[in-house]
Order: C-alpha cells, then sequence, then structure tokens
C-alpha cells in the first residue's frame, strides 16, 4: 500500500437491529431443518429411509446376511426424562444439551494405541487381521484396523468396553477413521466399505445398550467417527503444479455419503468429522452429512474435530483455528474443537482462542503428550490428567477425551480431575455478523478500511473486466504473474479478492478451477477470502469446491426467475458461503431507488423465510450505475443508490450492500485522479450516512475524503447529488485540466522518481535466500547464473545459499513462523533453482569422465556420488493420527 497519513476510524452506521443486547443461549445454534429445529427424536427406524441414492448403496452391501438397521427401543425401556434416554422416545440434541451444560462429558481415548498395545500380548499379524473371511485377500491388510471390526470383533468390542467401563466414557467413537472407499484403496476393500462402517457402529451400539442397561442414569451413545482421508482437497500433491489434485470435492461427498449411511445404519447416535487437517475435505464430509439429513429427514448432532499440526496453530492446509470454525460454522456443529498433533499443553493457547469464538459446545481430546524418539507416548495417566487441568480451571470445555497415546487409564484419570470442574457456558447470542476466511478470519462488520472507513475492500484487479494486464494473463495461461497481482492487492489494502475469468475466448469453467487451485496454495494470497465472481452459476460452483474457507459468490439474482433463484440459493447455502445478489429481476435491472429497494427486499424474503439463508450473509448489490454521461436519466443514479443503501439496510436487517464502484466514474476513465475523487465522495456519504459495507475498487487508488482537492471535492459533491445542472460539464473542464497536467508531465515536466530499496539491491546470495524463504521464483534463472558465474562449481551454490536457505526455512516451520503451502512455495523455488542448475552439472561430469578417461555414455543410473538433484529438508511432521 503507498505510504498515507494513518486515518482515524470512523463510526459505523447503526441501525435498530445492531443495538439489541445480547441474550443467554440455551443451547448450540440449531440447523435450518424443521427435525433439527423441533428437536424431533431421531426414531431409528432406519428401514423407513429409502432414498435412492440410501438404498443404493445398501443394495451393493458385502454384509454376509441381512444387516440390521432399526435400533429404536420401547419407549418405556427407562424411565422419562434426563438423566435417562430412550432412542426413538428422546431427542438426542435435547439430552446432549442437557449433559454438556451440567458436567463436563467425557469422550473415548485412542482406538490405535488399544490396538497396539493388544498386539504386544497377543497374536496380532497378517492372519488375523485377514481371518477367516479375507484369508485370500489379493494384498497385505496388517495396519487395517478398521478391517478388525469384520475379521476380529471381539477385539473393538472388547476395546469400547474397557473406556466405557474402566474410562467411564459417556460417549464412544467407532473404529472406521479411514472407512472410506478412498482410504480403503490402500487395501483394495472400496466394495467393502459400507460393511465396516455398519460393523463399526454396530459393535459400538451392543457396546453403550450393555453399559447403560447397568447403570441407565448414564446412558452412553456412539459417536460414528469420519476420519479425513488420505488425500486432501486443497494441497497438490506435485512439487511442479500446483493446481494438481488427486482428489476432487465431488469424489470426497460421494465417498463420505457412504460412509455415513453405513454409520447411521448400524446405530451411530452422533456424527463427528475429525482430526480435520485440511477444512476442504472437512466442508466435504459435512456437505455430505447434510445430504444424508436432507435425505432422511432426520436430525442428528454433528461434532466437528480440526487438528492443529504444529505451534503455529495452524492447519496442515494453514488455517488458524479460527479460521477453521468460520469455514465450518454454516453446518451448525453442536460441537467443535481440537484433537491430536499436539498435547494438552502445547494446545492451550489455541484452546483458549477457540473458547473466544466458538458459538456451540467446545471439546478437546488431545494426545498423551508429544511423540517420542520410538513414537511412542510418555505421559501417564496423572501426567495427561495434570495437562488437562488448565482446560478445566478456565471453563473451556463441555467434552473432553484423549487421542494418541491414551488408553482407559488416561481417560478415567481426565475424568476423575474433571468431576470438581464446571462446564464452559455457551456465549450470549448477539447480533448475527458474516463470519469470512480464507487462512484466517475475518467478521466483515468489524473491518475498518485503511482509510478509516468501516467499510470490506473487495480487490478488483483479478477480474478480466477490471484488469487489461490481468486478462492478458489468463488468457495466456500466465497463472504465476496473475498471483502477483493478487499478491499486490492484498498488500495495498484488499481485505477480499475478487476473481472474474469471464470471458467468450476462455474456458471459464477450466480457468476458474485453476486460478483457485493455485491461489489457495499461495498463503499471501489465499489468507484472505475470496468473491468468486461469474455470469455463469456453473463456475462460481465449480471455484467454491476447490475454497477450503468460507468465501463470497458473486452473484445470482431473480433474473432467472424465483424457482430456479431459490435452487441457486439453496445449493450455496449448503456450501456454507456468503452470496452478493444483484438487484435484477424478471424485468431487467433496476435503476431508480424504488425498483433498487423493491427488488432486494423481495429478494431478502425469499432467501430468508423460504430458503433460510442467513440473512448477515446476504450482500445486495443494488447497482452502481454510471453518472457524469451527460443524459439526464443517469444524472439521479448516485443519489439512487446513496438512498436505496440506507432503506434496503432498514427493512432488510443484518444485510450488507455492494457495489463495483469503479462503474460509478466510466465516463471518466483514465484519468485516475478525478475518477478516485469521484468515488472518494461516493463512498463517504455512502458509507457513513447509509452504511453501505462492501465495495470492488482498487485499494491502492483509493483516497481519503481529505484528500480530495477542494474545488474538485466541491465538483464531485454536486455530480453525485445531481445538485446542478452543469455538475458534469464542471467535471469535464476539470478533467481536461487534469489530463493536460498529465501531458505536460509526460513531455519533461514532471519530479524526479525516487527509486525505492528492494530487496533486489542484494548480493546474489542473500537474494538466493530471499527468493526460497518467500517462495518467490521470477527471479530464480537469472539469480541463479548469476551465483554460478562466481561460485567454482554449480553444486557449491546448492550447498551454499540454497541451503542456507532452505535451513532458514526449516527452523521458522519447526518454531511455527512458517507453515505447510508457505513451504511448498519455498520447495518449488528450490526445484527450479536446482533444475537450473542440472545441465551445468550433467555437463560437468561428463568433462571430468573424460578427463579420468571413462565413457561418460557408460552411467550408471544409481549413482548419486557426485549429485542427484536431491534437496533435504528437515521438517518435523509430527503423527496427525494414531492409526497404527
Amino acid at each position: 500500500m503507498t505510504d498515507k497519513k494513518e486515518q482515524p476510524l470512523l463510526p459505523r452506521k447503526q441501525f435498530s437491529y445492531d443495538n439489541v443486547p445480547p441474550k443467554p443461549a440455551t443451547e448450540p445454534p440449531l440447523p435450518t431443518s424443521e427435525a433439527a429445529q423441533n428437536h424431533t427424536p431421531n426414531p431409528y427406524r432406519n428401514s423407513n429411509i429409502t432414498h435412492e441414492k440410501i438404498a443404493a448403496i445398501r443394495a451393493k452391501a458385502t454384509n454376509p446376511t441381512p444387516p440390521k438397521i432399526d435400533h429404536c427401543q420401547p419407549s418405556d425401556t427407562y424411565p422419562e426424562a434426563f438423566p435417562h434416554f430412550v432412542r426413538g422416545r428422546d431427542s438426542v440434541r435435547e439430552y446432549i444439551t442437557s449433559l454438556f451444560t451440567s458436567r463436563i462429558a467425557m469422550y473415548d481415548g485412542a482406538m490405535g494405541t488399544m490396538i497396539q498395545n493388544y498386539a504386544k500380548k497377543n497374536k496380532l499379524e497378517e492372519e488375523e487381521y485377514r481371518g477367516e473371511r479375507f484369508k485370500d485377500w489379493k494384498c497385505n491388510t496388517k495396519g487395517n484396523n478398521d478391517q478388525l471390526s469384520i475379521t476380529q470383533p471381539h477385539i473393538i468390542k472388547g476395546i469400547y468396553m474397557e473406556y466405557l467401563e474402566i474410562g467411564g466414557s459417556d460417549l464412544i467413537g467407532t473404529n472406521t477413521f479411514s472407512s472410506t472407499t478412498i482410504a480403503m484403496g490402500d487395501y483394495e476393500m472400496e466394495d467393502y466399505v459400507y460393511e465396516l462402517n455398519y460393523e463399526g457402529a454396530r459393535l459400538a451400539r451392543e457396546a453403550c445398550d450393555e453399559v447403560t442397561a447397568k447403570d441407565p442414569t448414564k446412558p452412553r451413545f456412539v459417536v460414528g467417527a469420519i476420519g479425513p482421508t488420505n488425500r486432501t482437497g486443497s494441497i497438490s500433491p506435485s512439487v511442479e503444479d500446483p493446481s494438481a489434485r488427486n482428489v476432487t470435492f465431488d469424489e470426497l461427498v460421494d465417498a463420505y455419503f457412504e460412509q455415513v449411511v453405513g454409520l447411521m445404519d448400524g446405530g451411530a447416535d452422533i456424527l463427528m468429522v475429525e482430526t480435520i487437517f485440511d477444512t476442504l475435505n472437512a466442508k466435504a464430509a459435512l456437505y455430505a452429512i447434510g445430504e444424508y439429513l436432507e435425505f432422511s429427514g432426520l436430525d442428528i448432532p454433528v461434532f466437528v474435530s480440526g487438528t492443529l499440526v504444529d505451534q503455529s496453530g495452524r492447519t496442515l492446509s494453514g488455517q488458524t483455528g479460527e479460521a477453521f470454525y468460520a469455514s465450518i460454522r454454516h453446518a451448525k456443529p453442536m460441537c467443535v474443537g481440537l484433537n491430536c498433533a499436539l498435547g494438552a499443553k502445547h494446545m492451550t493457547p489455541f484452546v483458549e482462542k477457540l473458547s473466544k469464538c466458538v458459538e456451540c459446545f467446545l471439546h478437546v481430546y488431545s494426545n498423551a503428550g508429544l511423540p517420542n524418539a520410538m513414537g511412542g507416548y510418555d505421559e501417564s495417566p496423572d501426567d495427561m490428567a495434570q495437562a488437562n487441568k488448565v482446560f478445566f480451571e478456565n471453563g473451556w470445555l463441555n467434552m473432553v477425551g484423549g487421542c494418541c497415546g491414551s488408553t482407559p487409564p488416561h481417560i478415567k484419570a481426565i475424568r476423575e480431575m474433571s468431576l470438581s470442574y464446571k462446564p464452559r457456558k455457551l456465549p450470549d447470542v448477539g447480533r448475527p455478523k458474516m463470519w469470512l476466511s480464507g487462512l484466517e478470519d475475518l467478521k466483515v462488520e468489524d473491518v475498518h478500511n485503511h482509510l478509516g472507513l468501516p467499510f470490506l475492500n473487495v480487490g478488483e484487479r483479478c477480474n478480466i473486466s477490471g484488469s487489461l494486464r490481468f486478462k492478458k494473463l489468463m488468457m495466456s495461461g500466465d497463472y504465476g504473474t496473475a498471483m502477483d497481482i493478487a499478491k499486490k492487492q492484498v498488500e495495498d489494502g484488499a481485505h477480499v479478492i475478487d476473481i472474474n475469468v469471464d470471458d467468450g475466448m476462455l474456458d471459464g469453467l477450466a480457468a476458474m478451477q485453476k486460478f483457485v487451485k493455485i491461489a489457495v496454495t499461495e498463503p499471501e494470497v489465499s489468507k484472505v477470502p475470496f468473491m468468486l465472481d461469474a455470469s455463469k452459476f456453473e463456475i462460481v460452483l465449480a471455484g467454491l469446491k476447490w475454497c477450503q474457507g468460507k468465501c463470497i459468490v458473486n452473484s445470482i439474482s431473480l433474473k432467472v426467475g424465483e424457482e430456479l433463484f431459490k435452487e441457486q440459493a439453496t445449493l450455496l447455502k449448503k456450501h456454507g458461503c456468503a452470496v452478493v445478489v444483484m438487484a435484477f429481476d424478471e424485468e431487467g435491472q433496476a435503476a431508480t431507488e424504488e425498483d433498487k429497494v423493491r427488488i432486494c427486499k423481495r429478494s431478502y424474503d425469499i432467501l430468508v423465510n423460504e430458503v433460510k439463508f442467513p440473512p448477515e450473509d446476504i450482500i445486495f448489490d443494488p447497482n452502481v450505475l454510471t453518472i457524469g454521461t451527460g443524459m439526464e436519466e443517469h444524472a439521479n443514479y448516485g443519489v439512487d443508490f446513496i438512498n436505496a443503501t440506507k432503506t434496503i439496510k432498514e427493512i432488510c436487517p443484518y444485510v450488507k450492500i455492494s457495489g463495483g464502484i469503479s462503474n460509478l466514474s466510466f465516463g471518466f476513465r483514465g484519468v485516475m485522479k478525478i475518477r478516485e475523487s469521484i468515488h472518494s465522495v461516493f463512498l463517504h456519504h455512502a458509507i457513513l450516512e447509509s452504511g453501505m459495507d462492501v465495495g470492488i475498487v482498487n485499494a491502492h487508488e483509493m483516497l481519503a475524503i481529505s484528500e480530495v482537492e477542494p474545488e474538485i471535492k466541491t465538483a464531485c459533491e454536486n455530480l453525485v447529488f445531481n445538485k446542478t445542472p452543469d455538475a458534469t460539464d464542471i467535471m469535464l473542464d476539470l478533467t481536461k485540466k487534469e489530463k493536460d497536467r498529465l501531458e505536460a508531465l509526460k513531455n519533461g515536466g514532471g519530479a524526479t522518481e525516487v527509486k525505492q530499496s528492494s530487496w533486489r539491491d542484494f548480493d546474489v546470495t542473500k537474494r538466493l535466500e530471499h527468493a526460497l524463504i518467500n517462495g518467490i521464483s521470477q527471479y530464480v534463472d537469472q539469480d541463479v547464473e548469476e551465483a554460478r558465474q562466481q561460485a567454482e562449481k554449480p553444486l557449491h551454490i546448492i550447498e551454499g545459499p540454497l541451503m542456507d536457505g532452505m535451513n532458514i526455512i526449516g527452523d521458522l516451520f519447526g518454531a511455527g513462523k512458517m507453515f505447510l503451502p508457505q513451504v511448498i512455495k519455498s520447495a518449488r523455488v528450490m526445484k527450479k533453482a536446482v533444475a537450473y542448475l542440472i545441465p551445468f552439472m550433467e555437463k560437468e561430469k561428463r568433462e571430468k569422465m573424460i578427463a579420468e578417461g571413462k565413457n561418460p555414455d557408460e552411467f550408471d543410473e544409481n549413482d548419486d556420488s557426485n549429485f542427484a538433484g536431491i534437496c533435504p529438508i528437515r521438517l518435523n511432521f509430527r503423527c496427525c493420527h494414531n492409526i497404527l
């Protein structure tokens, strides 16, 4: 951003609904389904769920005998009212709310650790994993712990029983962490996914029912465990191609949906999406759960558990804990928290942050410390309980358990420690806010821009219609340089990046997907949310499926008719994005104040009352139209927009108002000073007096109202507010004067440009280190060549500045000051540098062999004595989950 005098923060326009005091919460935010809103008990009669997609999964099930999928109990099995619970009679949602608000509930501990412990005392080799059922299986299956639910059910049920009876768990997770078609591909067992989930849940159901029968005042619940799979939607598996992926959103949804059907048919009470290291995978799982709930009409509580992989407090895909929550809160999880990767002590600062922002219940199930050199965990039950004590003392948790390294005695010790403490109080319910996320979170209502205005800057320069340079780059396929434009916008003050690749000569569907897939791997770009902008709905939907954060879709409108409008809005609601709604209807674009208000109010009523779209996630664009054209019918467009903005905000609570600001001054294009002066006056009044919240702008060029020259300011006010009949003529005169001034400067009358200091002024060694650390590949070839000219051997460049840079990266990563997407960028720069040097190293080696009298064409492919083009970097990726 250009250096400007720091501006004071100006107050946001207040409306009646902004001053409603917060109220105490009685339960977590509810999904919008009728069953959830009414707390309708799950009847546990799954045989009545006959949706064709669910029926198709059951039809291909591999269970040797028809599975029992109904799990209802007679209503008089146990007495009515809490603490008793009867399936089919009572609402799980209501029971969990009562449980989590009366005491800290207990989850279970590690399944993998318990299986390992069993194997230390009993034979558990390939033969036992296969069992009789899979004795002739085509590949090794040892290590497929989920398979044991089928081949060694007594082991798995025994572990469940230990957590229930010794640990005192109120809820236990099923042995289904890897039971998706994607993860089971490692064992060629994709066809058995339904059965694996069914059996994992069925055994847990049996164990819970047996223990509940012994003490009906302490019902036990089955939590269907849904793991992250072994693929990621947000991270490229290829160092060379940041747009490459080995799984799609739709493939993840299909895999998770099949898992959900098996879990529910097996008797799960709750569904838990856990160990989230890539939020895009979690969003796919939540989408699949949403589809199941829609098809079945059930109310099933959903828990979500993220994994922050190191002391940076970020997921493997780079999100902070707050951004992770903002990305998934649309699914209305009943409980959110953290598990795995870290011990309780190392989780403390991140749990505290979540406790301050999560609107639902909060849980933690940490590892038993960090892994030792042998991959084991050293914390004793007492150690682990003591480490969790800080959570209880501060009142941060509603549920606690254990992950890697924990056992029933660990859970028992944690439970006993928790007994003297009260559970976390749900936060008060206040005014809803639009909460977006990229790698970091952003609440729109809390934002002030670099000019001190309560306004969200949406960067316009990654829009083909907003930047000729961006258009040329996209048409030529230069996505790398296009990322530099996006990065510059963030540096200049854009809170959100608008992405639009609409052009008749470009495959918009492919271009949007490729741009987004690359952008999400660029930390300097993806730290902010995206606005996916296209005239075709299928293009924004395709881009949406590659965004792990909560983004904005631009746009939908009533232009397509009510039914399609509702269909599109419903789909966007399922994906959890915010939406721009244009002031268009079946008759066309709204130009007058009256039409803008009428169309936006009609759209609002449909979205909020029929689609149940969150009103705070609606952004109306009442159409910023061009003024100063000389046509009388255009003269009041600025006034109409500003007046309509205030009215729409008054009658449509919690919505935002946006617009494409460059449209306003289109008639004065080419003279930036005049255009930005018009924008400054317009925005000052639209924001502070009418409550405009959002705009697509070039933040770098924006002017504060105090920076507008007095003569131009008066002319702008007359033009924007249509005060005088000669406002356009006066502005044209000022525009001509400014053009003449610019022409004079161009012809030699300008000031001398002051050269800004840059990292490009460093010596070549420091330039290479800087490029590696910051992931800048633009100058690598020329810098490596310069370094090669100075070095005795090409290899010395790798061993010197390149490895020095990579060592710094390793240290920064280990200290939590860099995170994975940044490291991947650095690795790409390293690879490019080494690739440049390899031909010179090859030549050097050939010349050496000839000098030694050897034939250079007789090359041993396994000989790496001189070089191998391999760059090791020491990064301590801790265990992501105990699945051994």
